[in-house]
């Protein structure tokens, strides 16, 4: 205040006063939030280098989230390869029981009774198995069993035909049910028309079954092995896993369709397991199916390795970043501590200093 005058001594130890005051209030605010730089104002170039480390460190936080998710896609995938590898093994397990089991043709005989269908054509329906029921018409003389021989050779797969004396002899080597009836059945081949059953022999049937269930299991594991919307068991899918922030460092892993047409192994006939050439070729793809799944694991065990060396690098580096700028902006409390005990002592001392100061003014009031 302009009207207020006051002594050389005094202002001097009211600057002083004020001064510490100041450091006071710099002191109890690193103290009370542990920075010693809080604001650009502090220290402009520690300020926005330690932001700049702590905003990168914020970024790669961001990515080792994205890291994270990687890691677990990747392990969805190598469960998902694992259970998919176990039911090949058990397919290839059902081919060979199937392999071990001796197949008994159906056999049947049946004595003929020449008619003439000239002029009044009549069928036999043959079913042999699970396959569809065949119908043959008669519209000629069948005057000898080699005559409906040649009127039914070559007619139905899996059936083979043949002659004993005046019978006539069905086969199927696949040991299927054998059934024929039709209008013709009771002219030609029995008293009636009540059709005809072959005696089973031994089939494969149910190993056929099994089997064809595994694949359709194989399929389904495939589709379900998926992760945050992403499965790398089917062809199309892709993840791409960044590692800095500027998207220049990347891993990108392609899915692979590990469904049974991806593994080639295809869904199989009676047939095919009534042949132990076809059979044993059955075998022989499923093995190449183990290889590709082994394959394609040592592959997504690769992709895993990369990025969880990249997550830990992250995290490290991460680290580092904060340390930096923590270094530059965080206080050393134990020195700001004795700092803060000090500029208080110097304010009590200032006050009684200003006190002495106003002693010489005080005394001329005694002249009064």
């Amino acid at each position: 205040m302009a009207d207020v005058v006051l002594s050389g001594a005094m202002r001097s130890n009211l600057l002083s006063m004020q001064n510490t005051a100041a450091l006071l209030d710099q002191t109890q605010q690193r103290v009370a939030t542990g920075l010693k730089v809080n604001t650009a104002i502090d220290n402009p170039q520690s300020f926005f280098t330690a932001q700049g480390l702590n905003n990168r460190a914020s970024d790669l936080s961001t990515l080792l989230d994205s890291m994270g998710l990687a890691v677990q896609t990747l392990n969805a995938a190598s469960q998902g390869i694992d259970a998919i590898q176990k039911l090949v093994q058990q397919a290839k397990a059902t081919a060979t029981q199937a392999l071990q089991t001796t197949v008994q043709a159906t056999t049947g005989s049946e004595a003929i009774t020449p008619h003439n269908f000239s002029g009044a054509s009549a069928t036999l329906v043959i079913k042999v198995g699970n396959q569809s029921a065949i119908t043959v018409t008669l519209n000629s003389n069948i005057a000898s069993a080699g005559d409906l021989k040649t009127a039914l050779s070559g007619q139905v797969s899996g059936l083979n035909v043949s002659t004993s004396g005046g019978a006539i002899k069905f086969s199927v080597p696949s040991g299927d049910k054998l059934v024929i009836s039709g209008t013709a059945i009771g002219q030609v081949i029995g008293t009636a028309s009540t059709p005809i059953t072959a005696a089973n022999g031994t089939n494969r049937n149910k190993q056929v079954d099994d089997y064809n269930a595994l694949l359709d299991q194989i399929d389904q594991l495939a589709q379900d092995a998926s992760f945050n919307g992403i499965n790398l068991l089917q062809s199309g899918s892709n993840l791409l896993v960044n590692f800095n922030e500027h998207q220049t460092s990347r891993l990108n892993i392609a899915g692979t369709n590990m469904s049974s047409t991806g593994l080639e192994l295809n869904k199989i006939t009676y047939a095919d397991f009534a042949d132990n050439d076809r059979l044993k070729a059955v075998q022989a793809a499923d093995d190449r199916a183990t290889q590709t799944l082994r394959t394609t694991s040592t592959s997504f065990a690769s992709s895993l390795s990369v990025v969880q060396s990249r997550q830990d690098f992250t995290k490290h580096i991460i680290n580092t970043l904060q340390t930096g700028a923590a270094g530059l902006t965080l206080a050393d409390t134990n020195e700001e501590g004795a700092n803060l005990l000090a500029l208080q002592t110097r304010q009590q001392l200032g006050i009684s200093a200003l006190s002495i100061a106003n002693q010489s003014q005080q005394s001329i009031l005694k002249l009064f």
